[in-house]
C-alpha cells in the first residue's frame, strides 16, 4: 500500500467555521482512516489561510490588530478538529515563519526558472474571492459588474509580478490526458480541461495595494498574491524546500480535497506552479459540492448558516458524520434538512445497524452464556451470506479508493439489511427450542457480519463502530482490514450490550 498524503484546503480566517469547513475536514478524516486501515502510512494536513486583503479588512472591521485577529480566528478552526472526531498530523498557519520561508523559496525557484516577470496589471478583481476575472466571465446587474460567484469586482491597476501561465496550457493538458483520474468527479475534470483549452493568460501573482501578506523576495514593495502563498502550505508542511527530507520523499505528491469553488486554483494554477518549480503535480484533486439549508443557499445575509457545534450537539457526532456522506454522492451538492437527518439516521443507523447489534448481542448473551462458539458447519443459506460479505468488502474497497463514500456506505447497509433478513428467516429464537447447534451457527455468522461491517464503518463513524466492537470483545489489534473477508477463527464473547443509536424524534 502506498503512502497517502491528504489535505483540506486551508481555511480563510475572515469568519468562524461553518458546516462546509466541517464537511471537508471530515471527508479527509474518513479517507485518512480508511488508508490507515489498509495499512498505509498517512499524513493528514489542515490549517488556516491568514493573509490577503479580505482578512486584513475583516480585522479592521472588527477593530482588532491583524495578528491578534488571525490568531483568534485560527484557534476557532483548530479547536473544531477534535470536536469533529478528526485526527490530523499537522495544522499549518500561513503566518508561521516556516511558511514564510517555504513560500519565498518557492517564489525564488520560479524566478530562477524564468517563470516570473515584472509588469503592470489592469483588470477586474474580487476581494471576496481573492480572484481575477476576465470581461467575458462578469455578470452585469444595474450597471455594476459581479464575478460568476456573485461577489462584487473592482477595476485594479497596479504594478505586479506575473507567472507565465500561458506557457503551461499544453503541458497541463498532456498531464491530464495521461492522468484522467487526477481530477474527480469526472464533471470537474471536464470543466478544468475545457478551461485550459479556452486559453491561459499569464497570472498576476503579487499586490502592492496592501501589506498583509508574505513579502516578495528582493522587492518588499510587493506581497505575494494570496493564492501562491496559500497553495504553498502543502509544501511547507513537508519541509520544502528540503526535498531530500523524509516527509517530502515519503508523502509528496498529495491528494487535495477542496470545494468546487476553488477547483481552478488547485487544478490549473497549482499544478502549473509546481511543474514550473520542478515538482510533481498533485496525485489527485477531488472537488466536492456545496450544501443548502432546507433548500436555500447558505449565506450570512439569509441568517441560515449551520454551526457545526449546534448540529452535532443536537444529533450526535457520528450521526452527522454518517448523514453528510450517505445522503448525497460525494462531489454533488446536498441539502441539509432536519427531516432528512432524522430519516437517514433512523433508517440506517437505528433500525438497520443498531437494532441488529442490539437484538443479536442481547440474545447471544442471554441464551449462550455470553459466548458463541466458533463453527464451520455452514449450509447453503449461510454460504450465500458469506459470499456477500466477501463481495461487499471488495466493492467497499473499490468505492473508497475512488472517493465514492456514499457508495461504500450503501454496500455496508445492504450487507446489514441482508443479515437482518437472514436472522428473520433463520429465527434463532425458535432454533433454541429445537436445534441448539444450528442456533449457534446462525449467531456466529451474524455476529461475524456485525464485526466486519463495524470495521468497515470505522472510518465514517469511529466512536459508534468502536462501541459495537467493544460489545463483541474485539481486540484493538484486530480492528483493521487484515483477514476481514475471513470469518473469525475463535469463539465470540459478548459484553453487556448498550444502545448505540437512539432514534431521532422528528
Amino acid at each position: 500500500m502506498n503512502n497517502f498524503y491528504i489535505t483540506t484546503p486551508i481555511y480563510y480566517v475572515n469568519d468562524i467555521p461553518h458546516i462546509g469547513h466541517a464537511y471537508t475536514t471530515i471527508a479527509c478524516d474518513i479517507l485518512s482512516r480508511f488508508h490507515k486501515l489498509c495499512g498505509a502510512k498517512v499524513y493528514f494536513l489542515t490549517g488556516t489561510d491568514e493573509h490577503g486583503q479580505k482578512v486584513e479588512k475583516a480585522a479592521i472591521d472588527a477593530s482588532i490588530d491583524t495578528n491578534i485577529f488571525v490568531s483568534q480566528m485560527s484557534d476557532n478552526f483548530k479547536k473544531l478538529i477534535p470536536f469533529l472526531g478528526c485526527e490530523i498530523d499537522d495544522f499549518i498557519r500561513t503566518t508561521e515563519p516556516r511558511h514564510k520561508q517555504s513560500s519565498q523559496q518557492f517564489w525564488l525557484k520560479l524566478k530562477n526558472n524564468n517563470q516570473i516577470y515584472l509588469s503592470n496589471y489592469e483588470g477586474w478583481y474580487s476581494v471576496r474571492d481573492e480572484a481575477y476575472y476576465s470581461d467575458k466571465e462578469l455578470i452585469k446587474k444595474n450597471n455594476e459588474f459581479f464575478a460568476p460567484t456573485g461577489s462584487p469586482v473592482e477595476w485594479v491597476k497596479e504594478e505586479s509580478y506575473f507567472f507565465k501561465l500561458s506557457e503551461w496550457g499544453d503541458k497541463l493538458l498532456a498531464y491530464y490526458t495521461k492522468n484522467p483520474d487526477s481530477i474527480l468527479p469526472k464533471t470537474r475534470y471536464n470543466e478544468v480541461v475545457s478551461f485550459i483549452k479556452s486559453g491561459l493568460k499569464d497570472l498576476s501573482i503579487s499586490r502592492t495595494t496592501f501589506k498583509w501578506g508574505v513579502e516578495v523576495p528582493d522587492n518588499s514593495k510587493h506581497v505575494m498574491y494570496v493564492w501562491i502563498d496559500a497553495l504553498c502550505n502543502y509544501l511547507t508542511a513537508i519541509k520544502y524546500p528540503d526535498k531530500s527530507n523524509k516527509l517530502f520523499k515519503d508523502f509528496w505528491p498529495a491528494t487535495h480535497i477542496v470545494g468546487k469553488d476553488i477547483l481552478r486554483f488547485h487544478a490549473v494554477y497549482w499544478p502549473a506552479f509546481l511543474m514550473a518549480a520542478d515538482i510533481e503535480p498533485p496525485k489527485k484533486i477531488f472537488a466536492h459540492g456545496w450544501w443548502t439549508n432546507e433548500g436555500q443557499k447558505i449565506s450570512k445575509s439569509l441568517g441560515n448558516t449551520i454551526d457545526p457545534y449546534d448540529i452535532i450537539n443536537t444529533y450526535g457526532l457520528d450521526q452527522i458524520r454518517y448523514f453528510l456522506f450517505r445522503e448525497v454522492p460525494f462531489g454533488n451538492d446536498g441539502d441539509f434538512s432536519k427531516n432528512a437527518i432524522a430519516n437517514r439516521v433512523n433508517a440506517d443507523l437505528s433500525n438497520n445497524y443498531g437494532n441488529l447489534v442490539q437484538r443479536i448481542s442481547t440474545f447471544a448473551k442471554k441464551n449462550c452464556d455470553s459466548q458463541v462458539k466458533n463453527t464451520t458447519n455452514f449450509n447453503k443459506e449461510d454460504n450465500i451470506l458469506i459470499d456477500l460479505l466477501k463481495n461487499s468488502f471488495q466493492n467497499y474497497l473499490n468505492f473508497l479508493n475512488d472517493q465514492k463514500i456514499d457508495q461504500s456506505l450503501k454496500v455496508i447497509m445492504n450487507l446489514l439489511s441482508e443479515t437482518n433478513a437472514y436472522i428473520d428467516s433463520q429465527a434463532p429464537w425458535n432454533l433454541k427450542k429445537t436445534n441448539i447447534e444450528r442456533m449457534n451457527t446462525v449467531l456466529f455468522l451474524s455476529l461475524n457480519i456485525i464485526v466486519k461491517a463495524s470495521i468497515m464503518l470505522l472510518p465514517i463513524i469511529p466512536n459508534s463502530a468502536n462501541k459495537v466492537l467493544d460489545i463483541l470483545n474485539i481486540s484493538l489489534k484486530n480492528r483493521n482490514f487484515h483477514n476481514i473477508e475471513q470469518l473469525i477463527d475463535a469463539n465470540l464473547n459478548i459484553n453487556n450490550p448498550v444502545p448505540i443509536f437512539p432514534r431521532i424524534e422528528k
